[in-house]
């Protein structure tokens, strides 16, 4: 008999990338001076952090509305990234190798948070 394969958070390519992109953004803003990071750094490193945190809480809920819910809360607070990402680039805090970067993880996001939530519709009956 074939064992079930169970989902598990780790396997969602949109918490992957958006976990990741987190970390890398959170190591940019730790390097900053004090101004940068209490005025753009914290907000920018919160909404970062928040698109893989409500990922996760979409994942760990029962019901499929539920779920898409914070799936949405995520798109959310990866639309609020891109504007943290332009301010960034626009007030000189990030590089133009980091922008570039930072900015093509981002538009992975919308895709793959879509996918999740077709998924879940898709897969799930309750």
């Amino acid at each position: 008999m074939e064992e079930k394969k169970y989902l598990k958070l780790n396997d969602i390519e949109a918490y992957k990338i958006s976990f990741a992109l987190s970390n890398h953004i959170w190591a940019i803003v730790i390097a900053w001076s004090h101004f940068p990071q209490n005025t753009v750094g914290q907000q920018y490193a919160t909404a970062v952090d928040s698109i893989s945190a409500n990922i996760a809480e979409g994942f760990g809920r029962y019901g499929k509305k539920d779920k898409i819910k914070f799936y949405r809360y995520a798109q959310g607070s990866m639309y609020e990234s891109f504007n943290w990402t332009e301010k960034a680039r626009v007030r000189k805090l990030i590089t133009e190798e980091q922008y570039q970067y930072i900015l093509g993880e981002l538009k992975k996001l919308p895709i793959a948070i879509n996918s999740l939530v077709k998924w879940t519709n898709n897969n799930l009956t309750i």
